[in-house]
């Protein structure tokens, strides 16, 4: 691997003059001019590892800064119980490789099968330190360019030769000029309300992991994520009760559809708080209040400040003394890298910057984000915080990144319309992007008049309006099909009765009201403009389609058969293309193909 490593003076050479002569050296060094990259990538988390990984396939001038002395060093310490929640299923019945990776949720990207997190571990629910070694194999196996032991600061944007670029330095104060800076740094600073007596509560980040520290104590979390429950799950067994606390109702994985919700893995405390044994769940706002030690216990007691008091009652659950609260609000983005800190701006969850569907800065030209920190643009619709949706973005990213600087076109596919039926279907059955990046990465099909289509695949949808702009493909005069996999709406929420008899559509007439996850293809007559995007309603990946068809959900999501799937999906695409297409033939015309079940190829749909 190309690694730079860090200058310690413990080994700098005992005599004086030498000495002497090799700190002059080093001054010179952080003096000099600045070392210039075409990319400079800040942090070899997985989402640089994975960027890291297509810049070197595309043979950029690229180096990933690493602070830390090795790869993926956040793994090292977090989850702090050890316990991953990324699914590892092993088996699935299928030998397709995209199909498989929709139920592998570690490994990143690559052409290398022996990369696959399978073959690290044999776990549903790995343990961390098993992530810590993969991310370190994947960076060695691909020779990845990481310059370790170098913390980056001071990222402005500067103009050279008439050309934005983007400078930074190290703690050293050694100068960096590159072209395009990304940002993999995730989300790691601890989030800390701002209350009274906050310094008396134990943060998740440095929570003892010795069990007799528990033993007999009466503790109230504050959270409700899966960072609160698993502290919850790790101790309940020696505690006296648990309390836990949080803003809202609690969020769980299986209702909302959102992975970052509560996951059934850590949720043991539901049982023993529903069973009314001791532990229990309260809906508070800890801002309101302040935190105070008296004889030895903590209490929570009315903020002033803010006007809280409390009723008239003393059997408010939070009159009880605790032993110990413990803090487990999640982590946010650090904005401190950045010379003006301004510029990158929270979003209102105080967790990830402003960024544009692109990927790119809002404020600065020249720098990008990815991985869980671009998960900003699908917070709570889909999976771009976690590896098993970012690695989609990133190449995603890649792609953006490859026309916008090198004018290297968007890959696509050209293929007759007689065969866009089992193109859908085939990539719908298999495609692990799309599956992930539901409502938010999908398929763009462009049909021009002498029936033949040009397949995009894993386009970001809501940059529909700016395909041309991004990708380099003409989209002038062309009719656009847009395939998403989309929930029924409605289908999720904190109260939602997912489980509810009759939640499923079965009949391909109704197909419209299927909710479990589902294909769902978006007819227009041309390019959506920009305009357009602000009839888009709320919830919705896309503006408002000239015709909409819903493929019918499946108990298997298995969208691949004859009648229930691929008849009703040829009608539709006659019904939208005929007419509007001359055919190049008249033996092999697309009316006279869909017009048929006889000619259904329904072998190319069958996920192997």
């Amino acid at each position: 691997m190309k690694t730079f490593p860090r200058m310690d003076p413990a080994i700098l050479p005992s005599d004086s003059f030498v000495r002497g002569v090799f700190l002059l050296s080093l001054c010179w060094t952080a003096n000099a001019a600045p070392v210039y990259h075409d990319y400079c990538v800040i942090g070899a988390g997985p989402a640089g590892l994975q960027i890291g990984y297509f810049l070197q396939r595309s043979q950029r001038n690229y180096v990933i800064f690493e602070k830390s002395n090795s790869a993926g060093s956040f793994f090292n310490k977090y989850p702090i119980h050890r316990k991953l929640i990324s699914i590892n299923k092993i088996y699935t019945g299928k030998t397709n490789k995209d199909y498989n990776l929709r139920h592998d949720w570690n490994s990143l990207l690559s052409d290398d099968d022996r990369m696959l997190f399978k073959h690290f571990s044999r776990q549903m629910f790995p343990s961390a330190d098993v992530m810590v070694k993969y991310l370190q194999t994947y960076a060695d196996r691909f020779n990845l360019t990481i310059r370790y032991n170098t913390e980056i600061s001071d990222i402005h944007s500067v103009h050279e030769d008439n050309r934005t670029k983007i400078s930074m330095k190290d703690q050293h104060d050694n100068q960096y000029l590159c072209r395009v800076a990304i940002v993999a740094t995730g989300i790691w600073q601890p989030r800390i309300p701002d209350i009274p007596g906050q310094e008396l509560m134990d943060g998740y980040e440095s929570l003892s992991l010795n069990a007799s520290d528990y033993e007999g104590k009466s503790v109230m979390i504050l959270g409700r994520g899966n960072s609160a429950f698993e502290t919850a799950t790790a101790i309940y067994d020696k505690t006296n009760f648990i309390h836990m606390v949080g803003r809202h109702r609690i969020r769980l994985a299986w209702e909302t559809h959102y992975v970052g919700d509560l996951r059934a893995v850590n949720n043991e405390l539901l049982d023993t708080y529903q069973l009314k044994s001791l532990d229990g769940l309260l809906e508070y706002d800890i801002n309101d209040y302040k935190i105070v030690k008296e004889g030895g216990k903590l209490y929570l007691r009315e903020n002033m400040a803010t006007g809280q008091q409390w009723g008239e009652y003393d059997n408010d659950p939070l009159l009880t003394p605790y032993d110990k609260i413990i803090r487990c609000l999640g982590f946010k983005f650090d904005p401190s890298i950045f010379r003006k800190i301004s510029d990158f701006a929270v979003r209102p969850s105080q967790k990830y910057p402003f960024i544009d569907y692109d990927y790119r800065s809002s404020m600065v030209d020249g720098i990008y984000f990815t991985g869980t920190i671009a998960h900003s643009l699908d917070f709570r619709q889909s999976a771009g915080g976690f590896i098993h949706g970012f690695r989609y973005s990133a190449r995603v990213l890649s792609k953006v990144l490859n026309w916008r600087y090198h004018q290297e076109k968007w890959p696509s596919e050209i293929l007759p319309v007689s065969n866009l039926s089992s193109a859908i279907i085939k990539r719908v059955n298999e495609a692990s992007g799309l599956y992930q990046m539901f409502t938010y990465l999908g398929d763009v099909v462009l049909v021009d008049k002498d029936g033949m289509c040009e397949y995009i695949e894993e386009y970001p949808v809501k940059l529909i309006h700016k395909l041309s702009e991004v990708t380099g493909i003409e989209t002038a005069n062309k009719m656009v099909l847009v395939v998403v996999l989309q929930y029924g709406e409605g289908f999720h929420g904190p109260e939602e009765d997912v489980f509810r008899v009759d939640r499923a559509a079965t009949e391909p007439e109704f197909a419209e009201y299927s909710n479990f996850l589902h294909p769902v293809i978006h007819f227009y007559t041309e390019i959506p403009k920009e305009e357009d995007t602000v009839k888009r309603k709320r919830g919705d990946p896309l503006p408002p389609a000239d015709r909409i068809h819903h493929v019918l959900e499946d108990f298997s999501a298995n969208w691949d058969r004859p009648h229930a799937h691929i008849k009703p999906l040829n009608k539709f695409l006659q019904r939208v293309l005929k007419n509007r297409t001359k055919c190049r033939s008249q033996t092999n015309t697309f009316s006279k193909y869909l017009a048929s079940t006889d000619t259904l190829n329904t072998q190319s749909c069958v996920v192997t």
